[in-house]
């Protein structure tokens, strides 16, 4: 939606093609976070020794369920190469270009607009109750400082000041001042839909299933109804992406991760920052429905059941950060990330079909990315220099 709206505000006549409404795929049960600090990839050194872990407990921050593996397992293996320090660092200064700026590149896309309403400019809290695992973030909070981002080391005291209603557990805290988040991810989305079609935008309700030629030198992409003539095609789909993308020649090992949340009912002193913990790997976030704990992936493809014992468990220690949480749990959702191997999207032409763009596999900051992909979009389709250098990006990067 934020490709559509960008380049129908760039003049461009936009049809957008989901079998979905809008917000109803991964943004819907989404953290909500802006996190323009995430320059730090999936595959950290030291990845490697952490796959047995992976494959032994299921309650982990990061877990493979075996009948997946056998699937999973060349994904893996490129997540691994993508490890390498040397790659590490490269991805994420690839990663602070694509999201340096995805604050103020959000703030001007719904200026305005009723999305402006759902976006909420406070930093985001991380805890830890044990040197051990603050000690761990280390390399990572490292890495971002020299990509440029604001990191705050704060003791207690300092906690009680910034966020009241957290509890006095944790010994360190790691503060993110620039960071933003959203209260609502799928009313955000309706917004840019609503935004869009008022501009005259359209939307059709219907699945692709591939592309064409409409006349010569106009292509078509074709759905389950009708043939929808178009100059350019931007494939935007999520975890549906592969399948498009490959009918356009282009192979990309773009995987599922897995993410579950759980909606308490606001309690009566709520939080006013994203508190993530630092020992179990999960994220309260306020929201205007209530407040939502998620965190973690599940490496299992799309079809296998949903499995919300971990998440569940998680609600008993956001009790001891925020007291006055309930137990009550009011929604469960499971939703599936878009995610490359090297933590990278795709963003870019086509190879072989020069006419269609990519945009997709995002992985955790595909709310972050958005209005900053889709600006790149806009000029890739104007034919105008993108901002950044694509090459890190480029959907032929894999070789297989």
């Amino acid at each position: 939606m934020a490709c559509a709206l960008t380049l129908r505000r760039d003049g461009h006549d936009v049809v957008v093609l989901d079998p979905q409404q809008p917000g109803e795929g991964a943004s819907f049960g989404n953290a909500g976070i802006i996190a323009n600090c995430t320059v730090d990839p999936l595959g950290m050194p030291g990845i490697v020794s952490r796959v047995p872990g992976m494959l032994l407990d299921p309650m982990g921050p990061l877990s493979i369920r075996w009948r997946y593996l056998p699937r999973i397992a060349p994904w893996l293996m490129q997540l691994v190469a993508a490890s390498r320090p040397a790659r590490v660092e490269a991805i994420s200064c690839a990663l602070a270009a694509l999201l340096g700026n995805a604050v103020e590149i959000w703030a001007d896309l719904v200026r305005g607009t009723q999305g402006e309403h759902y976006l909420t400019a406070r930093g985001w809290i991380h805890g830890f109750e044990t040197e051990t695992a603050f000690a761990a973030m280390q390399p990572i909070i490292e890495l971002r400082r020299r990509r440029g981002v604001r990191v705050e080391i704060l003791g207690p005291h300092d906690l009680h000041d910034l966020e009241p209603a957290a509890a006095p557990i944790f010994r360190r805290v790691v503060y993110l001042p620039d960071t933003a988040f959203v209260t609502s991810p799928v009313r955000l989305v309706r917004a840019l839909a609503d935004t869009f079609v008022a501009a005259g935008g359209r939307f059709a309700q219907v699945r692709a299933t591939g592309f064409g030629e409409a006349a010569p030198g106009l292509h078509q992409v074709t759905t389950e109804r009708e043939a929808y003539p178009c100059d350019r095609a931007v494939i935007a789909a999520g975890v549906w992406s592969r399948p498009l993308a490959a009918m356009l020649g282009s192979r990309v090992p773009l995987d599922t991760e897995r993410g579950y949340h759980v909606m308490l009912r606001t309690p009566e002193h709520p939080p006013r920052h994203p508190i993530s913990s630092g020992e179990r790997k999960f994220v309260i976030v306020p929201m205007l429905d209530g407040i939502r704990i998620t965190g973690g992936v599940e490496l299992a493809g799309l079809h296998a059941p949903a499995n919300f014992t971990r998440i569940r468990r998680m609600v008993g220690h956001a009790r001891r950060i925020l007291p006055g949480l309930g137990r009550d749990i009011v929604s469960e959702w499971l939703g599936f990330r878009p995610s490359m191997p090297d933590s990278l999207p795709v963003i870019g032409r086509s190879p072989d079909r020069p006419w269609a763009l990519f945009a997709f596999g995002h992985g955790h900051v595909g709310l972050t990315a958005a209005a900053s992909t889709a600006r790149v979009i806009a000029d890739l389709v104007a034919e105008r220099p993108p901002s950044i250098d694509l090459q890190p990006f480029r959907p032929d990067r894999f070789r297989f």
